[in-house]
């Protein structure tokens, strides 16, 4: 997703659902086709194969934990539709039918920006921010801050490799302050399946290739506590006047099923604390409670 405001919301998007704004040139479905989700009685979720902390066919994300956890709490069967969130992931899921069949092939989207625009969204389930990551003893222990990058001494500054995905609104700051040149930048919509966002901290700053990783902050969080290697300490970064970088992330429902979103929305509500007590397991920074009221 983007660049402070519209483009900031676009870069969260990019890590959360990667796809969506290439998916923004997608044409807008019609009213829903078929029988309506909430009839069904399966919680139908559309999910990436190989993007944690989020989900994968291993069911090791916290969107696969609280997938399950809403279908308990509704009685329902769950069923998974795999496909990696990039372009097409809306197309090829939300908006899909089945060959030969009036049905889609899932119905819910368990990770988008709240304003996401190509379905109707839930209500917010959880807030977080973007977040710096590097590893501990090596010159950067009690980094808090954007601005702490500012006191180091031009020495240190000088060998910093900062990873940042292009389009995050952190790229905004580091170019506003001279430090682009600093910048190794990376793609958020890799074509490469087998590719996923985390590996900036999982891989090139545990390894070395990075000193500081500038990411969103439940990917930041979930890979430092798994981090075996070097010990990795992820810092969930506050928003200023001029740069946000705390978002609101819901789910995602076709438009037109207003029935089934307000199921979707309930069970949300009624498993609220159990939804925080899963991303806390996961290392998300939370910041308080997201917005109630029902979103598009």
């Amino acid at each position: 997703m983007s660049a402070i405001g519209e483009l900031a919301r676009g870069a969260i998007a990019a890590l959360v659902l990667a796809a969506t704004a290439a998916q923004a040139a997608e044409p807008q479905a019609g009213p829903p086709a078929g029988p309506p989700a909430a009839m069904l009685a399966v919680l139908r979720v559309c999910q990436d194969p190989n993007n944690l902390p989020f989900s994968n066919r291993g069911l090791q994300g916290f969107e696969n934990k609280i997938a399950a956890l809403l279908a308990a709490d509704l009685g329902w069967k769950i069923e998974y539709t795999w496909y990696p969130q990039r372009m097409g992931f809306i197309r090829n899921t939300l908006r899909a039918k089945n060959p030969g069949s009036d049905t889609y092939k899932c119905d819910l989207v368990t990770g988008v920006a709240a304003g996401f625009d190509m379905g109707a969204n839930t209500r917010p389930y959880y807030r977080s921010t973007y977040a710096m990551a590097y590893v501990k003893g090596k010159g950067l222990d009690g980094m808090h801050t954007l601005e702490d990058l500012l006191t180091l001494s031009p020495e240190k500054r000088a060998t910093l490799r900062l990873g940042v995905f292009g389009g995050s609104p952190v790229t905004d700051w580091l170019l506003q302050h001279g430090l682009i040149d600093k910048m190794v930048s990376y793609q958020a919509q890799s074509g490469d399946a087998d590719r996923y966002p985390g590996e900036m901290v999982e891989k090139d700053l545990a390894h070395g290739a990075i000193d500081i990783a500038f990411i969103w902050g439940p990917i930041a969080g979930y890979f430092a506590r798994q981090s075996t290697a070097v010990p990795i300490v992820a810092v969930p970064l506050k928003s200023q006047p001029g740069l946000q970088l705390d978002f609101e992330i819901a789910m995602a429902v076709r438009f037109g099923e207003a029935e089934y979103k307000k199921r979707i929305d309930d069970a949300i509500e009624r498993n609220r604390p159990q939804i925080n007590a899963i991303l806390a397991q996961y290392g998300v920074p939370l910041l308080g409670q997201p917005e109630r009221a029902a979103a598009r």
